[in-house]
């Protein structure tokens, strides 16, 4: 664990929420990125929700000629897997895990809790959530891939086996290729988990459509 949680943004959808979803950015952004989609979410039917939208550390990023930005881990290549960041993939994991046992401190159940990025997010919503000791709610995987492929294998936990993925990527995506995130998906497949695939037409962003498929796999995941 960390001493310290990550800086973060908070919208709650109730007075009371009994469900969370932790949604993490993408590369060089912060935790406002996301925090417009939730009042274009349909969440009628949903239990009340706190979204939490945390801030990445600042850190240099190699493939951005080392400038210092926000980033879950170091990026070297372009092609995003051949030489990956272990260390601050496995770094920024503990910090996401302090984040979901604050949650359960404030009385929301792990089965209650969705983790959920974008780009560099998805990765370490994959990269956590599949890894989480205690059963989850679901995965919401956007614009991204499989982080550490090679270990999941053997470190994944039993416990989200059956916890439902949403996995959406854009068609015409420039910086996570669509390639990349179809190997992620039938990797996923291969070892058994259940994902809900989209594909919509779109370079690395999030569209209308996909917001609509958002919010209904959240209806179906939390109510």
């Amino acid at each position: 664990m960390t001493d310290t949680l990550l800086p973060t943004q908070e919208i709650t959808t109730s007075a009371t929420p009994s469900a969370s979803v932790i949604w993490m950015h993408g590369l060089g952004a912060d935790g406002s990125d996301f925090v417009p989609i939730v009042k274009e979410l349909d969440l009628s039917g949903c239990p009340g929700i706190r979204f939490i939208f945390p801030d990445a550390p600042t850190i240099p990023v190699t493939i951005n000629n080392g400038h210092v930005m926000p980033a879950w881990y170091d990026i070297f290549t372009p092609d995003l897997v051949k030489r990956e960041d272990e260390a601050g993939l496995r770094k920024s994991q503990l910090q996401i895990n302090a984040l979901i046992a604050q949650e359960i401190a404030r009385g929301v159940p792990a089965n209650k809790i969705v983790i959920a990025g974008f780009s560099q997010g998805c990765a370490m919503a994959l990269q956590t959530g599949l890894r989480y000791p205690e059963k989850l709610a679901g995965l919401m995987c956007l614009s991204g891939y499989l982080p550490l492929r090679d270990t999941i294998e053997n470190e994944r936990s039993s416990a989200n086996q059956d916890t439902p993925i949403f996995m959406a990527h854009g068609t015409a995506d420039p910086v996570v290729v669509l390639n990349r995130a179809e190997q992620s998906r039938d990797i996923l497949n291969q070892l058994g988990y259940q994902i809900e695939w989209h594909a919509y037409r779109m370079q690395h962003s999030v569209c209308a459509e996909e917001v609509a498929d958002i919010g209904s796999w959240l209806r179906r995941t939390l109510s």
